[in-house]
């Protein structure tokens, strides 16, 4: 791949020009009104210092209750390692084709990847199958299964254990912070979050994302896929998000071990961060950059 040229873009942050990745309609996004352009595009920024080149982009959708201000920690760290992070504070604003985005994404710093964690996982899903936005790689984390084909038998949302978990959440918001992370920084800025929509987490997921979701043709995701899962999650069982990692072509999935709902600002936010950084790195090269082996066993033996 050719070196890219770097300029400065709408977004604020340093936008390239690649050859990474299918084409995109230039007029998908032109006859978008200003005001609906602006609520698309409303949020956090988090670029990596200036004398550090932009290795890619990454769109994140936050999921029920959420905000763009609420993935500091995680922008900050992925924009340390290069990656220009732009967090939406209203996901549905883009819709379920991202077609609004698509004058200030065709020429953002590749390779361009939509994350997004709760129900923004399945826009973000629904963003790829739309092929509007040219789009890299997804990253899906706490991705919500409800109503889809892919909620697992005793793990649905409608089973006992989920529904009364989920009563809590929607009644005390200790029990929604214990739902959500074990980091007790992520806790108590959440606490202090006087912009997180309380309660928010336990409303039915929109039908207009599991209907989006129910129409896709896993096989016509045609890039890859980063699925980052809480072995713990009570919102989100991870049965459900397994069971869509395994019907995508090119899937990976990273299961945390006790990690709860919101994964991505959970006690091991670090961990989360390095391996999604990982991926992001192995999506550029377009091959695998470590190489692991067990170190041979020390002979038992004496030289002669």
């Amino acid at each position: 791949m050719s070196a890219p040229v770097l300029g400065r873009g709408a977004l604020g942050g340093i936008v390239a020009g690649s050859s990474l990745g299918g084409a995109v309609a230039p007029s998908a996004g032109r006859d978008v009104p200003a005001e609906a352009r602006r609520r698309a595009s409303a949020g956090r920024t988090f670029d990596p210092d200036p004398e550090i080149a932009v290795r890619g982009t990454v769109l994140v959708l936050p999921g029920r209750g959420e905000h763009g201000g609420v993935y500091q920690r995680f922008g900050r760290r992925l924009a340390a390692d290069g990656y220009a992070v732009r967090v939406l504070d209203d996901p549905a604003a883009i819709g379920l084709t991202g077609a609004v985005l698509t004058d200030m994404y065709q020429d953002a710093p590749r390779p361009l990847i939509v994350a997004g964690s709760d129900t923004g996982a399945l826009r973000a899903l629904a963003i790829a199958d739309a092929h509007v936005l040219p789009v890299d790689g997804v990253l899906l984390a706490g991705l919500v299964t409800e109503g889809t084909p892919f909620a697992e038998a005793g793990t649905a949302p409608d089973s006992p254990g989920v529904v009364a978990h989920l009563r809590a959440v929607a009644l005390d918001f200790d029990a929604e912070l214990d739902a959500r992370t074990a980091c007790p920084a992520h806790r108590g800025r959440l606490g202090r979050d006087t912009s997180l929509r309380r309660g928010e987490l336990a409303a039915p997921v929109p039908v207009e994302l599991t209907d989006a979701v129910c129409r896709l043709d896993p096989a016509g995701i045609g890039v890859p896929v980063l699925v980052v899962h809480g072995g713990a999650d009570a919102i989100a069982p991870v049965p459900g998000a397994a069971a869509l990692a395994r019907a995508l072509p090119d899937a990976e999935l990273v299961t945390v071990v006790d990690g709860r709902h919101d994964i991505l600002n959970d006690l091991h936010h670090r961990s989360v961060a390095a391996q999604i950084v990982q991926w992001l790195e192995r999506l550029r090269a377009g091959a695998p950059i470590l190489a692991g082996a067990p170190a041979a066993p020390p002979s038992s033996g004496r030289a002669a």
